[in-house]
């Protein structure tokens, strides 16, 4: 089997075949965690051992293991627990594995062949059958180590969970620096762990609310300078940009269709603010809206039948739902405290919000018809909540007040951890991408 996958560089081919098995044993139904909330959920023990190699297989050992320390349904039995470094060549002892209680081993080895490039395989062994459960080999760029790592970690996690992964994948932010009464904010990308940052603006124009398309490795985002504001489309790979329409007195919260044809965004006339669809091909843009009241932050079904979004025409900011056509709203939100930023799950299962409630903040999930709201993270200003590909994660940006500014955070929908997602300065409206191609 052989697949291509692009990256930053012309020189980012990655080849992989599946490994053949080193153990022979019968055929056995695979097992899948059970990843619903509940009280006697336990996360899967899986010992990663030192990969063999060279300095490659340090990196991409390490890069694994963070990735299952974030992961939350993954705990990883780190190299130093390891009873023996089994290396790719040979089955590894499971007795030994018992005996720390891993129920999962992988074991691989990176190094560089005399062209440069760099030969990654791994195996995953299922400790309580003694087979082996998949396998992989990578060959590659060098420069590509770390997001070979994100695809073993993303293979592992999901013949573990059965779930898609997210480890190869990228989030657009918004980097900010300088002091706080005259911040310089600039379009930024990194990978979901927070490495490889890169510039995608200068800071020369205020940027804000950049948002993924979730069928291409595109960005659309609000750009304010001396004229009216702009919204843009920018291809992260080519760099190339364009202006999809000036807007004047639009709000923040242009967002992409599921198949990436259609920006959904809301624009202000006078007091009233209503949504409009723009097909991105033609710059035809539809009215979904006409009301007298403040409709904003619209968000697709993953189906492209349904938008959501937040609106005070009740008296205050409440969640609605209606076609993507327009006509009829409905509201889906009842609780106390205003509702805000929804956002509709890849999967079709719950859509995000931020809820404000007696002076807090939190993040939250409900299913689409409203029924069962619970709130993941409370605190000071938490906002602007985004999925990961697979909707099993939410980031957000928490500003704690006061002199510093916002940071990133990472939590799983059930609520279970919660984790801060290193960048170089504050950081604020992330946007979760797809899965890398």
């Amino acid at each position: 089997m052989t697949f291509h996958l692009s990256r930053r560089s012309a020189a980012g081919l990655i080849a992989g075949a599946a490994l053949s098995p080193l153990v022979a044993a019968p055929a056995r139904a695979a097992r899948v965690l059970d990843l619903r909330a509940g009280g006697g959920f336990q996360p899967v023990s899986v010992a990663v051992t030192n990969f063999s190699g060279d300095e490659a297989a340090r990196i991409v050992t390490s890069v694994i293991v963070n990735n299952f320390k974030r992961s939350v349904f993954l705990r990883p039995i780190e190299p130093g627990a390891v009873p023996e470094p089994a290396g790719a060549e040979a089955a590894p002892n499971l007795d030994l594995f018992r005996s720390i209680n891993a129920q999962y081993v992988v074991t691989g080895r990176s190094q560089r062949g005399p062209d440069g490039r760099l030969k990654t395989e791994f195996r995953l062994f299922d400790v309580s059958t003694g087979e082996q459960a998949t396998g992989q080999q990578y060959v590659t760029d060098s420069a590509n180590m770390r997001r070979v790592a994100h695809l073993v970690s993303d293979a592992v996690f999901t013949r573990i969970t059965g779930e898609k992964g997210f480890f190869d994948t990228r989030v657009v932010f918004v980097d900010e620096s300088g002091p706080k009464e005259h911040r310089r904010k600039r379009l930024a990308i990194m990978d979901q762990d927070g490495a490889n940052v890169r510039y995608l603006t200068r800071g020369e124009e205020l940027v804000v609310t950049p948002r993924f398309s979730p069928s291409s490795q595109d960005v659309t985002y609000m750009s304010f300078g001396s004229a009216d504001p702009k919204v843009l489309l920018l291809n992260i790979e080519s760099g190339q940009r364009e202006v999809v329409g000036n807007f004047p007195g639009m709000t923040f919260s242009p967002r992409f269709s599921p198949d990436g044809q259609k920006i959904v965004m809301s624009l202000s006339q006078g007091a009233a603010t209503n949504l409009y669809a723009m097909d991105i091909r033609s710059r035809t843009t539809t009215r979904l809206t006409d009301t007298n009241a403040i409709d904003t932050s619209p968000s697709y079904s993953p189906s492209g039948g349904e938008i959501v979004f937040e609106s005070d025409r009740g008296g205050s900011q409440q969640i609605y739902v209606m076609g993507a056509s327009g006509g009829g709203a409905r509201r889906i939100s009842f609780g106390q405290g205003h509702y805000s930023t929804p956002v509709w799950s890849p999967k079709g299962d719950y859509i995000a919000f931020t809820k404000q409630s007696s002076g807090s903040f939190g993040i939250g999930v409900m299913k689409p018809d409203g029924s069962g709201e619970r709130i993941l993270t409370e605190g000071f200003h938490n906002e602007g909540p985004t999925w990961a590909p697979n909707g099993l994660f939410l980031m957000f940006f928490r500003d704690p007040g006061g002199g510093g500014g916002a940071k990133i955070y990472m939590v799983d929908i059930f609520g279970r951890s919660e984790f801060p997602v290193p960048t170089p300065s504050y950081a604020s409206d992330p946007s979760w991408g797809p899965l890398q191609d």
